[in-house]
């Protein structure tokens, strides 16, 4: 499971800028680790402990060791074994299929514009930097950020968006809301996608609340500046 979750959580483009990232060559040590007396204290990302690395299941472990660069909820979902399995199997399900009208962008997107209404740092922060790797649009995800309703989306996205906040303020869904999806292309199953997004980043918005799971530095950086390929060699 761990090489299947990872291998599709962070699919090639994104994966080879993520693993270029290092916070002074030591964030996936950050995790877990012991530090001797004269290292610098860890990077604060829980009000609850990240377990050692010694503590925790050999799967887990394993995931949170491939490619270098590890994002925080990893640590801070790792306090709970049993949990972090069944939320990195939904997250994959819902965030990485590739069946359905969605793109890797869209699914972001709603992540961002959801997570903002939730006032969730973290899931801002790092799904905006994913849909800008995604996108290569560097500006969308802040504009959405600011105000969904006035940023430069397309017809499609905008719908999209609408479909997504309804579910996220809980509003009652009716007709003319999956009519308004059909209208740019959207079917039922996209909508379903649609929503289970909005409501699976709704639990994880409230698991950073409780956690107070702070962002990656790096995150915010990301994907706002072409790549430099040359460093890569």
């Amino acid at each position: 499971m761990a090489t299947q979750v990872i291998s599709k959580l962070f699919r090639p483009a994104v994966f080879t800028q993520l693993a270029a990232l290092r916070l002074r060559g030591k964030v996936a040590a950050a995790a877990g680790t012991r530090h001797l007396s004269s290292d610098p204290p860890p990077e604060k990302v829980s009000r609850y402990p990240v377990p050692y690395r010694t503590d925790l299941p050999v799967d887990i472990v394993e995931l949170m060791e491939e490619g270098g660069f590890l994002p925080n909820v990893f640590k801070v979902l790792s306090h709970r074994p049993a949990e972090f399995r069944a939320f990195f199997a939904y997250y994959n399900e819902l965030m990485n299929k590739e069946t359905g009208g969605l793109t890797k962008a869209d699914r972001e997107l709603i992540v961002v514009a959801t997570s903002i209404h939730n006032k969730c740092l973290y899931c801002v922060v790092a799904h905006s930097a994913l849909h800008r790797i995604y996108s290569k649009k560097p500006t969308m995800s802040d504009q959405v950020v600011v105000n969904y309703e006035n940023a430069e989306l397309g017809p499609r996205e905008r719908a999209m968006l609408d479909f997504a906040m309804a579910v996220c303020r809980c509003d009652t869904i009716t007709e003319q809301h999956f009519q308004a999806l059909e209208e740019v292309g959207f079917d039922r199953e996209d909508a379903w996608d649609i929503a289970a997004i909005a409501a699976f980043f709704a639990m994880s918005n409230r698991l950073a609340h409780l956690t107070d799971m702070r962002p990656n530095l790096e995150f915010y950086n990301m994907g706002r500046l072409p790549r430099d390929k040359s460093k890569d060699k």
